[in-house]
C-alpha cells in the first residue's frame, strides 16, 4: 500500500482523540469523515465550522461528517474507532451490519478484547476483515469545545496487532500508509491488551488526586505524579509485566512508554513526569470526577487486567484493589460495567481457547467447542 495514496477514513467518535486523528489524517493528505453517535459533537462541523487544531498540530481542517453508522461504512474503506471503551460495543453493534469484505478496521485504542467481539459479530455474517488493534492512541489532548482539538502530543511509537494475525503485515502497511512509520508489531491481541498502560497510570493519578478532580481544580498532571504516586505506578507496572511474562508475551515497560510517548529521558516515573511538566508537556489533569480516567479505564482497563491475571494464575492484587476502591468511592460496581466482557462471556472458554481466538478470531477456533464458545461469547 502506497504511503502517498489518499485514503478515505471513517472515524467513529467525535471526542478529543477522534478530532486529533481527523486533523492529523487531513494534514497528511487523507480524507477523514467523523461520526458522532449522538450527533451532538459534530453538529457545528456539519453546519460549516472548521475543526481547529492547536498544540502539537496546528491548522484548520474540514473533515466530512457522517449522519449515521451506515454512511460511515458505505463511504469509507477504512473505519477507525476512536471513542471511550464504554462506547465500543454499541458502535460495533451499529457498524457490523454495514461492514463488508472491502473494509479494514482500526481500534484506537483497543479495550477489553473488543476486536474479538467485533470479529465474532462479523463471523456470524460470514464476513472476515482485518481488525487492527492499537495499544494506545496516536494523539493525546483535550477538546475545549466541539470545533477545537488541543493536541498535546503525537506519539512516535504505537504498539499494534491484527486479528486474524495472518493479516498482520497488511495491518501494519495500512497504519503506515495513514500515519507514517510509527508502529511496532506486538505478539497478538493479548499483548496489545497488556500494552495499554493508560488504565494503570490513570488509576494511580486519579487515586492521588481525586479531591482535585472532584473540586474541579486546574492542576498539572505531570507535576502531581509525585514520588509516592510514581512509585505506585511502577508497582502496578510490575504486576502487568508479571502477567505478560506468565502468558509468554513481551510488552513495553512504563519507562519505555513515557520515554517514547513524551520524549523524556528514562528515570524514575516521578522524575520523568516532572521533566514533562518542566517542558510544558505534563498535561492538565481531569477537572471532574466524571472522568474517563475512572469511568472508562477502571471497568474497561483494570478489570481486563484482573481477568487476565486470574487466567494466567498471576493475580493482579493492586489492580483489583483499585477496582474495589473506585467502586466504593463512586457507589458503583465497576466489575459489572464492562459491556464487552459481559458479552464475550470468557468464563465459557478455556485459557487456550482465549489465546487462540485472540490471534485468529472465533471462526478459526479448533475442536467441537468452537461453536458453543462463539455462541456464548456473543450472548
Amino acid at each position: 500500500m502506497s504511503a502517498n495514496k489518499s485514503l478515505r477514513v471513517g472515524i467513529a467518535g467525535a471526542g478529543a482523540i477522534a478530532f486529533g486523528n481527523a486533523a492529523l489524517l487531513q494534514e497528511d493528505g487523507h480524507d477523514p469523515m467523523l461520526w458522532s453517535p449522538s450527533g451532538a459533537r459534530t453538529e457545528k462541523l456539519a453546519a460549516g465550522a472548521a475543526l481547529t487544531a492547536t498544540g502539537a498540530l496546528t491548522g484548520e481542517y474540514r473533515p466530512r461528517i457522517a449522519p449515521d453508522a451506515a454512511t460511515l461504512a458505505v463511504e469509507n474503506d477504512v473505519i477507525l474507532l476512536a471513542l471511550p471503551g464504554y462506547g465500543h460495543k454499541a458502535v460495533m453493534d451499529a457498524l457490523a451490519p454495514h461492514i463488508g469484505p472491502q473494509h479494514k478496521i482500526i481500534i484506537s485504542s483497543h479495550a477489553s478484547l473488543g476486536a474479538l467481539y467485533l470479529n465474532g459479530l462479523l463471523a456470524q455474517r460470514g464476513v472476515s476483515v482485518p481488525i487492527v488493534a492499537w495499544g494506545t492512541t496516536m494523539t493525546t489532548g483535550r477538546q475545549p469545545d466541539y470545533t477545537h482539538a488541543q493536541v498535546n502530543t503525537i506519539r512516535s511509537k504505537v504498539d499494534i496487532c491484527t486479528v486474524p494475525e495472518e493479516a498482520a503485515d497488511d495491518g501494519l502497511a495500512l497504519c503506515q500508509a495513514l500515519f507514517g512509520d510509527r508502529f511496532v508489531l506486538r505478539d497478538g491481541l493479548l499483548a496489545i491488551t497488556l500494552s495499554n498502560l493508560n488504565p494503570q497510570n490513570h488509576m494511580g493519578i486519579a487515586l492521588g488526586n481525586i479531591t482535585r478532580m472532584e473540586r474541579g481544580e486546574t492542576w498539572s498532571q505531570g507535576q502531581n505524579v509525585t514520588p509516592k504516586v510514581g512509585r505506585l505506578l511502577e508497582e502496578l507496572d510490575q504486576e502487568r509485566l508479571g502477567i505478560a511474562k506468565a502468558l509468554g508475551l513481551s510488552v513495553r515497560t512504563i519507562f519505555e512508554h513515557f520515554h517514547l510517548s513524551f520524549h523524556v529521558p528514562i528515570a524514575s516515573i516521578s522524575e520523568m513526569n516532572q521533566e514533562m511538566h518542566a517542558q510544558g508537556n505534563g498535561g492538565t489533569g481531569p477537572a471532574t470526577a466524571d472522568s474517563r480516567y475512572v469511568t472508562e479505564d477502571v471497568p474497561y482497563g483494570l478489570v481486563m487486567t484482573v481477568l487476565l491475571g486470574d487466567l494466567a494464575e498471576k493475580p493482579a492484587k493492586l489492580h483489583r484493589a483499585g477496582v474495589e476502591i473506585f467502586s466504593a468511592m463512586y457507589g458503583r460496581d465497576f466489575f459489572a460495567e464492562n459491556t464487552l466482557l459481559n458479552a464475550l462471556n470468557l468464563n465459557s472458554m478455556t485459557l487456550d481457547q482465549v489465546k487462540y481466538a485472540a490471534r485468529n478470531g472465533f471462526s478459526e477456533l479448533p475442536d467441537t467447542q468452537a461453536n458453543d464458545a462463539e455462541r456464548h461469547a456473543l450472548n
